[in-house]
This record gives C-alpha cells, structure tokens and sequence, in this order.
C-alpha cells in the first residue's frame, strides 16, 4: 500500500533516507477511502483492529469489516444531517466505536475533534464554542462522569445539534451501533461540490498547554500520509504484526500510534482499552496478545519497572518506542537490560507527526531524541534566529511550513496562526543542542528554562539525574524565585513504594544531583507530593508547581 504513497520505501542509509524521501499526494486522497477500503479491497480478510477491554471482551475487525462499518455510520451521520465541513466530537476513550466513527467522517468529509474522557463540562464548553461543533459523540462510562459533563456542557452550547451515545441509551441521546445495521454498507465517493479535496480539513486537536486556554489545531487529509515515517520508520511496525501505542483517543498520540501511519502500512492494530491504567494488567495484556511493537510514555516505562516486570514473557517484542516526554538514560538502560531491546525515542508536537526520532539506520543514544525526519527542514536557532553551533542550545524550528503532517494553523484564530509562522518558519518552543554526530538533545520548553546565578538549567537534565535514584518515581523540576539568586531549581517528587519523606532523603537526593551533573544544578528546594498536576493529556502542569 504504501508503495502508491512513497517514490522510495527502502533506504541503505540514513542520509539516503533524508535525501531520498519523497511523499506522492494525491489530490484526492482520503484515509478512509484508499486506505482502509484499498486494503479491503486487496486483501479483505487482512486484520485491521483488535481490541479488548477489562471485562473479558474482545473484537477483531478486519479491514473489510471496517470498511463495511465505516459505510454504515457515515450514512447514518448523513441521514442526521452531518456533512462535509461538519464538525464532530468524538469522546470515545479507547472505544472500537472510534476507529470506526473515525473513518465514516473522513468518508463523508466532516472535521473530527478527538477528546480526552477526562473533560470537565468547563473544559467542554470552551471546545464545543470555540470549535461551533454540531454533533457529539460520547461513550456512557460506567460512573457517567462523561455523559453528565457533556450534558451540563450541552446547555451552553447552542451549536450542538446532534447527540450519539455508545453503548447505553439515554433519554435525549441517539443509540450508535443499534441503528447501524439498518443502513446500506456502502458508501459512495463524494463527488462535485461535495468532493473531498486533500486541503480540506479534516482533523481538530486541542492543545493541552500549561498555561493559557488550549489552541485547535487544524490538519487537513494530507496529515495522515506524514504519519508514513512516525509508523514504518520510527515505530518499525510490521504488516500484519500487532502495534500497540499506549494512548486515549483524545490525545494527538492515538493519532500517531493507533490509527493513520500504521493501518496504511498495513500493520493490525491492538487497543487495550483500560479503565485505569495499571502496570500488571498491561503488561499481562501485552504477553498474552504477543505484541510486536510497542510504544508509551516514559512514565508508564517507569510505573511498570516498578511494579516489576519479573514473571512477564516480553519474547514477542521486537521494537520499542517512547514519545510523550523525554526519555532518561537510566530507563533506557532498565528496558534494555530486561527485554534486550534499545527504545527509540521520539519527539514531535500535536502540530506534527514525529519530527525528530531514532531512526533504524543509526544506534540510538540514551536520552537523545534522535535525528530529524526527512519531512521536515529542523534547525536549532539562537535569540537572533541564527543556526547554532554543535553543542550550543537553540529553539527548534521548521523551516519549510508546507510539509505534510504539519499542521495547517490554529482554527478560527489568524493572528496565532501568523504568530505561529512568523518569518516563514515555526518555532516549536522547544529547546534542544545537536552533538557532533547529529543527535538532538532535548533541554526544555523556553518557558520552562531556569535562570540561576547566571545559569541555564534545563528542567529535564535535572529530572533525568532524579529518575535514576531509586526513591523516585517521577518528578519535575521547576523555578522557584530566591532573592540572591533569581531562581533556583526546585523539585517536586512522587517517591516509590516503601520510602517516605525525610530531610534525610532530602540530602540525599541533592547530594545524588551534584554527583552525577554540574553542582549548580541540584535543587535546593524538594517537595513530596503523591502525585504531579498533569494536564487532561498527561503533561506535567509546570506553570501550577511554578505558581506555589
């Protein structure tokens, strides 16, 4: 499949990768059409999804399978009056229902805004307003914590039009899946003034900023075809091979791990949906499926090592990933002393698909995020926007704004969206340093950086240098304001079972900082909590521990 996509799909080098990588877009390109029903046609019986749950429930669908579902709901969206331009919200956890409500709106042309289960009816009002959705479409947990969220948010949402709800019924709710079986199972190309152009747009993120109300990125039908390289050559998933990315629909990394890059490269699809994470139960369900290729966040690496991993057949792994955050060296050196596998970091935005990751042509560095992707002109600038030198911190930029997967602007907002490409490039707000051999590094956001003494202190530098003691479980490391000094760094840490709290430990972990990176970095202030702030997608609220 990706044949018809890529002018080249097998690289000798990694320099040949990045000279010679060169997507083919068609006009008219559609993931719903020429990817789940070109492979339905090419080999219907070809395994597209698997899913499971926590009660014992289980469900395969093949291609044909949701290319026949797919047709279905986007007739039934049609004969409730959702068309081309229409913007849905699809609130469906790990659901099997998404992937197929997912593909019906590409049919049909509609704009799908994927939400986390965790929103409040505040956070639902902002996004229903903002976005003028018209339907929504939510899963009935069972604690109706979503439902009567929505609901409270429904009454402040005039645009809201239409409401589905799986699997339950509900007075004031459409059913989903009942009336499915009562619509024809196929569904026409549009065509005319309905026709789907590969501009058009098609897909709405909130961002989940640390500070501010969250942004709506748009990406249009093209956006897919970039997750090419964040599958095959970052993740390595294998047609017909189980791929497993750790991830809600509501976040942008079920965009890049569960759905676009690898159904094109034909791999299957293996969701676990989960009430609550809980390391035992992941990993039992990655030895009991035999999964192939896997990818989390770093923290979850964390939680499972320690649960401990002792007693789990990992045998069928073969590669392993991580994005989300950056990665320390000490669990990279824990993963691969358990599974004999290198984890291959990888770094991108919700604006993009993966822009700068471990690539299979080059051994990957632990804590590095990698080289860049052929898709993107990545660069390192200082404050005068000018290329820095190795081992000098820059802003990462992009320089060629047209490339597929990146985003196309913030939805109804022209003046961020200028903001955003000014001078011709986007700045990712993100800091790094490039070594000699070409590895990025990550430091920090720019507005997370520590000013001390005259010093420049990367959050995650000091976060790795903690990670690695065994008391901790996760932390992160902040400014705190100090008379003498500006800032000084401060961190804040969930420990590990069986330590407590102690000045004691304290001292410890200070003097552990100062042994292991420059002293100037080790924080005079440490904070315990039971667990970090963290937005609706996981990220550490940075801007909540700066303001205590």
């Amino acid at each position: 499949m990706i044949e018809k996509y890529l002018q080249r799909t097998e690289f000798e080098s990694y320099e040949d990768f990045m000279q010679n990588y060169k997507v083919i877009i068609p006009d008219d390109f559609n993931f719903g059409f020429d990817i789940i029903d070109g492979w339905a046609d090419l080999e219907p019986g070809k395994l597209a999804l698997l899913w499971c749950d926590d009660h014992g429930e289980e469900r395969r669908f093949t291609f044909d399978d949701l290319r026949h579902k797919s047709n279905q709901a986007a007739n039934y969206f049609q004969s409730l009056g959702i068309g081309k331009g229409d913007v849905v919200m699809c609130v469906l956890r790990r659901r099997y229902e998404y992937w197929i409500a997912a593909v019906a709106l590409c049919k049909i042309g509609a704009v799908l805004i994927p939400a986390t289960m965790q929103l409040t009816a505040k956070d639902a009002i902002y996004r229903l307003n903002s976005a003028k959705v018209k339907a929504v479409f939510c899963y009935s947990d069972s604690d109706g914590f979503v439902v009567s969220q929505m609901e409270q948010a429904l009454a402040e949402s005039p645009t809201v039009e239409i409401k589905l709800l799986t699997p339950d019924v509900r007075d004031g709710w459409l059913p989903f899946n009942s009336p499915l079986s009562s619509f024809p199972d196929t569904f026409e190309r549009p065509s005319g003034d309905n026709a789907i152009r590969v501009t058009d747009p098609m897909l709405l993120y909130f961002t989940s900023g640390t500070t501010g109300m969250p942004k709506m990125v748009l990406h249009n039908f093209a956006h897919p075809l970039g997750h090419i390289v964040t599958a095959k050559y970052w993740q390595q998933v294998r047609e017909n091979k189980l791929h497993m990315s750790v991830s809600d629909s509501g976040w942008a990394k079920f965009g890049w791990g569960k759905i676009y890059g690898q159904l094109i490269c034909g791999a299957a699809i293996f969701a676990y949906d989960m009430e609550k994470f809980e390391p035992k139960n992941l990993m039992s369900k990655l030895e009991q499926y035999h999964v192939t290729t896997f990818c989390a966040p770093p923290t979850m690496f964390r939680f499972m090592l320690a649960e401990g991993m002792e007693g789990y057949d990992f045998g069928a792994i073969e590669h392993c990933g991580n994005a989300g955050e950056p990665l320390s060296p000490d669990v990279f050196n824990k993963i691969k002393e358990i599974w004999d596998l290198e984890m291959h970091e990888g770094f991108g935005q919700t604006e993009s698909t993966v822009l700068i990751a471990n690539f299979p042509w080059f051994k990957p560095k632990p804590g590095s995020m990698g080289k860049p992707s052929p898709l993107y002109d990545i660069d390192l600038v200082d404050a005068e926007g000018h290329t820095c030198e190795d081992g000098e911190e820059g802003r990462i930029i992009v320089r060629n704004i047209d490339a597929v997967g990146l985003f196309k602007g913030y939805y109804r907002d022209e003046k961020m969206t200028a903001e955003a490409f000014m001078d011709g490039v986007y700045d990712t707000g993100d800091t790094a340093w490039r070594d000699p051999d070409g590895y990025y590094w990550f430091v920090g956001r720019n507005d997370d950086m520590i000013k001390c003494s005259g010093y420049r202190i990367g959050p995650f530098e000091v976060e790795s240098v903690l990670s690695e003691h065994d008391a901790v479980l996760e932390c992160a490391v902040t400014a705190a304001p100090d008379p003498k000094r500006g800032q000084v760094v401060k961190a804040t840490i969930v420990l590990n079972k069986g330590w407590s709290p102690s000045d004691e430990l304290v001292k410890e972990l200070q003097d552990h900082v100062k042994k292991l990176t420059a002293p100037y970095k080790y924080p005079r202030i440490i904070e315990f909590t039971s667990e970090l702030p963290k937005t609706i997608s996981g990220k550490i609220k940075r801007a909540e521990l700066r303001s205590k």
